[in-house]
């Protein structure tokens, strides 16, 4: 959000924010850009006058520098490996990026909801046929990486993402770091959240935000939003399923589980349930939404839903008779408006909720959502941060650290000093630190557990501009490395990692919590293993081959494969190399296909053989000298 466009929304309504203002927002002066605005002497929170804290002055031209990162070392040598594992979102790319921390180092791209010649992924049957079965769609949008936890800390067998763009959901499967699973979400538009039912990744919950009518099936009056809903999904993490929804009031944006089981909580726009800007920012007040997991799985056990696409969709809508009483399934907290980030503390005792549109986050005590009658009598903390608070990430030591937009900072604040000021202090923050430029989400390491690590943090940031060296129109992001293991040093800015637009949010876990295999298990593969010497080819109809073959260092199993014009060629091939690290492929570009095939993997494709000629299959992998030599023919002979 530019400067300019929250100037607009006050416009609009969304609050009169101006200094002073008694409903309860603050904001920027109108026309008054932010450093100047700093050089007037009315910085946001504080900044001049913090203990600690790590921004510099600029010498050169009095205005605020950035922290720098002498006493900070994380350059990993070579041959040495990282600490952690940073798993981060590549946003409209469709894929996950893999780096090791502390370096910043990419080391892999895991295609998600993308086609990766480089992997294979899209080109062989089975992730074709998952990708086609998900919906068929050519791209996706990752925003939120979550990796499975066991008792509360990461047991590095999973990590789950959402797709934006498409309402779907995805596994990775990290003994392999590659996508084994995508659910197509019924009722759903626009997946915006992966998080899990803790501390055991019971359900992992996709959080819908865009309001359609449901069912979406051109029944009922289509250009009335009032007739419109969002639903959050629960999914089994094991089978994929959508086991049940629940249909709100309003849209969902971002959401985080507590961590003993109970709630999940959304933050929430558009209580309007408008269907354009002005309608959506009328209102000068939106919620969080907890839902009561163990209250809405009664309800579904009870047969309180309606079957819509073949899914149990339970009714959390304020008026629904679900919430009336003392126990509701869904409670409805409000907050300032259009609230962002919404991330639980690691000691369970609050979820803490960003303001976007308002220089505070509230923090909301757990335990006393469903004792009080006034739910906004749960929010035990607002203190005011900065402008354009948006995500909140946690060092295990008592601290939050949180994403400031238009300030283009990240804050570092007390979370049990923010509960005991009075509402809208500064006292809470401890430091700020100058991030480049305008940060969406940020993750410390480990933050997401019960037990975060406490050293390192990532700020995605959405704008770079002068950071890196020019590459036209479109400039990279910027993932920038702050280490905050120091708290009487301050943060301190450490690496700028350049990252192509527009990733959102990361997971970073302890290399120790993560055990890849080196090559493939073949028990693990559905498909069956072919060995050496026991390649065959064989006509299994009028119009159709199989073929099973091997391939290793320098050659296949077939030097030569001859079909008719018009065959079903269904090619299966095992990489035989128990070397790792030895990856072969089989390229047969005039048909489309490009399997990559790591050790003791196998790989299948199936095409039709339409032209009759000559065809050349090749290893796009150079794995030995005689690498341009590793070739087989595809002799296709013309129908007769």
């Amino acid at each position: 959000m530019s400067n300019d466009t929250q100037r607009s929304t006050d416009a609009e309504g969304s609050g009169d924010q101006t200094t002073g203002s008694t409903d309860g927002f603050d904001s920027l002066l109108p026309g008054v850009r932010r450093r100047d605005f700093m050089k007037a002497g009315a910085a946001v929170g504080g900044i001049s006058g913090l203990a600690g804290c790590s921004s510099l002055l600029n010498e050169d031209d009095g205005v605020e520098g950035t922290a720098s990162a002498s006493g900070v070392d994380n350059s990993v040598p070579p041959g040495e490996h990282d600490e952690y594992y940073a798993l981060l979102s590549g946003g409209q790319a469709g894929d996950v990026r893999v780096y090791g921390l502390p370096s910043m180092r990419e080391l892999i791209r895991i295609p998600v909801f993308n086609y990766d010649a480089s992997r294979g992924y899209g080109f062989d049957d089975e992730s074709k046929q998952m990708l086609e079965d998900a919906g068929g769609y050519t791209w996706g949008d990752t925003h939120h990486p979550r990796i499975s936890q066991t008792d509360g800390d990461y047991d590095g067998r999973f990590a789950y993402v959402n797709d934006k763009a498409n309402g779907r959901m995805a596994r990775i499967d990290l003994t392999y770091f590659e996508t084994d699973a995508i659910v197509d979400i019924p009722n759903q538009q626009g997946t915006h959240g992966a998080c899990a039912q803790l501390p055991d990744t019971d359900l992992i919950f996709g959080v819908g935000e865009f309001r359609t009518p449901v069912p979406n099936d051109g029944t009922g009056d289509l250009e009335d939003p009032d007739s419109y809903g969002s639903v959050l999904a629960a999914i089994n993490p094991e089978t994929m399923n959508v086991e049940w929804e629940v249909l709100i009031d309003g849209n969902m944006d971002n959401g985080d589980g507590s961590k003993e089981g109970r709630y999940f909580f959304t933050s929430a726009y558009n209580t309007e349930e408008a269907a354009t800007e002005s309608g959506m920012t009328r209102a000068d007040r939106d919620d969080v939404k907890a839902f009561d997991i163990p209250r809405i799985e009664a309800a579904v056990e009870a047969g309180n839903y309606e079957t819509i696409n073949e899914v149990p969709v339970v009714d959390g809508r304020k008026d629904s008779p679900l919430n009336q009483g003392d126990e509701p399934i869904v409670h409805y907290i409000p907050t300032p408006k259009s609230p962002h980030g919404v991330s639980v503390t690691p000691d369970n005792e609050y979820v803490v909720i960003s303001g976007k549109l308002d220089p505070t986050a509230s923090i909301i005590d757990i335990d006393k959502i469903d004792e009080v009658d006034d739910p906004t009598d749960a929010i035990v903390g607002q203190p005011k941060l900065g402008l354009g608070p948006l995500h909140t990430a946690y060092d295990g030591r008592g601290h939050a650290y949180t994403t400031l937009f238009i300030d283009s900072q990240v804050v570092k604040w007390d979370i049990e000093e923010a509960v005991n000021a009075e509402p809208r202090s500064e006292s809470p923050v401890i430091e700020k630190i100058d991030v480049h430029y305008n940060p969406g989400h940020l993750i410390a390491a480990e933050s997401y557990t019960e037990d975060p690590a406490g050293d390192w943090l990532i700020s995605l940031n959405k704008l770079s501009k002068d950071r890196f060296l020019p590459v036209g129109p479109q400039h990279p992001e910027n993932d920038q490395l702050i280490y905050i293991g120091d708290d009487e040093n301050g943060m301190e800015l450490v690496k700028d990692s350049p990252a192509q637009a527009e990733p959102h949010d990361a997971s970073i876990c302890h290399k120790s919590k993560i055990d890849p295999k080196a090559t493939y298990d073949p028990e693990d593969l559905e498909l069956s293993h072919t060995a050496e010497g026991e390649s065959s080819m064989e006509r299994v109809g009028d119009d159709r081959v199989e073929i099973e073959m091997y391939s290793t260092r320098n050659h296949y199993g077939f030097q030569e494969m001859v079909v008719r014009e018009g065959d079903e060629v269904e090619m299966q091939v095992t990489n035989i190399e128990t070397t790792s690290d030895m990856l072969h492929s089989v390229a047969i570009p005039e048909h489309d296909i490009h399997m990559r095939i790591a050790p003791q993997e196998t790989r299948k494709a199936t095409f039709t053989a339409d032209e009759p000629g000559v065809y050349w299959i090749y290893c796009a992998h150079f794995c030995s000298a005689l690498h341009l030599e590793m070739r087989s023919r595809l002799i296709v002979k013309p129908e007769v």
